[in-house]
């Protein structure tokens, strides 16, 4: 844990059990997020389970990505991935019922969607690493975190899993061809994305090295998608990750 919390900070949950990639993921939200170390309560969940804790404490929520997968058999899910989705998907209702600031990444998009009782599963919408074509919906246009968007921009994606249907009351925010549910939201403050908005190419590049033998992509295409991924102009997502650090942060 980073520091002690009080209600101006953000706690930002972590669930890769690569260091690298989790200190490299930790980077990427203070800097796209406009946060300092002590603005936030950092857990690697890896390293520790889920502790006591009062969301009395905390401006708002952030899970990022990780390895694991929701719609994983649980006859066969690695035990420290399902300790992990445990943890996390304990504090969901709680998340839920309060309307409190969260924004899952990528894995937290899994989440959310089995929070709300929507299908989460490999069968349909995932996508390979790399860049894809985002475009804000009319209800994303009118969202506090979207409305200062290009209504079309380019975002980095790479998951196995996707959410298969909107979750019932669920608000659709942003869509691609390849996968409709790119960003969703649940009351007024409950949010997730597919896409990765803390993450530009070098980013990814380096996930693209930790993570080359996970089953993302051939192993043999690990140079061309470092080189795609490089080549991708990606600067819009991250205003979605300082938008809502700056709206929840005013907020507490």
């Amino acid at each position: 844990m980073t520091r002690s919390p009080d209600s101006g900070t953000f706690l930002i949950l972590q669930l890769r059990p690569e260091t690298e990639a989790a200190d490299e993921e930790f980077a990427a939200f203070l800097s796209r997020g406009g946060l300092d170390e002590a603005d936030v309560t950092r857990l690697r969940l890896d390293q520790t389970p889920m502790p006591a804790l009062s969301l009395d404490d905390f401006a708002g929520v952030i899970v990022g990505g990780g390895p694991g997968c929701i719609s994983d058999d649980p006859v066969t899910k690695d035990p420290l991935e399902a300790r992990i989705e445990r943890d996390i998907m304990d504090l969901m209702p709680e998340i839920l019922a309060r309307d409190m600031p969260f924004l899952g990444c990528c894995y937290g998009m899994g989440i959310l969607g089995a929070a709300l009782g929507a299908s989460v599963g490999k069968g349909r919408f995932g996508e390979a690493i790399g860049g894809v074509d985002c475009a804000i919906t009319e209800d994303g246009a009118r969202d506090p975190l979207l409305a200062d968007l290009p209504r079309e921009f380019r975002a980095l994606v790479g998951h196995k899993e996707a959410v298969e249907d909107l979750p019932e009351g669920a608000t659709h925010l942003v869509s691609s061809a390849p996968c409709p549910f790119q960003m969703i939201r649940a009351g007024q403050h409950v949010y997730a994305t597919q896409f990765h908005p803390e993450a530009r190419g070098e980013n990814f590049a380096q996930r693209i090295a930790i993570y080359r033998d996970r089953g993302y992509f051939p192993p043999e295409d690990a140079g061309r998608l470092t080189r795609d991924v490089l080549a991708e102009p990606i600067t819009v997502p991250e205003r979605i990750l300082h938008n809502f650090v700056t709206r929840f942060r005013a907020n507490a």
